[in-house]
């Protein structure tokens, strides 16, 4: 059984026992945390497929925490106009949250 569920204004596949790094849910969710979504777009029960509109009514995903603050691998912006002596460069690391999918409830 999975589940297509919306976190933080993106997308995932929901599977029991699965880990995923969702955006940084910010200083409420602490270490060992549950936390709800209850934005579930489409459940699949062993090929018997339920797509919401917009949502599937009485359906949520139960995560835990496993690690509230994760970095990202840096990305390096860099900037340059030709000619011109200009060059700009810029590094950034987003901040993630590891959590673990311990149930899909349809």
């Amino acid at each position: 059984m999975y589940a297509i569920v919306e976190i933080q204004g993106q997308q995932f596949k929901a599977e029991a026992g699965k880990y995923l790094f969702v955006h940084y849910l910010g200083d409420e969710a602490k270490e060992g945390d549950s936390i709800d979504f209850d934005k579930v777009l489409l459940i699949d029960a062993d090929g018997t497929v339920k797509v919401g509109a917009p949502t599937v009514e009485g359906a949520k995903v139960v995560c835990e925490v496993k690690r509230p603050l994760v970095k990202g691998e840096r990305v390096i912006v860099f900037k340059k106009k030709r000619r011109k002596g200009f060059r700009k460069r810029n590094g950034h690391r987003q901040c993630f949250t590891e959590v673990v999918i311990k149930d899909v409830i349809a």
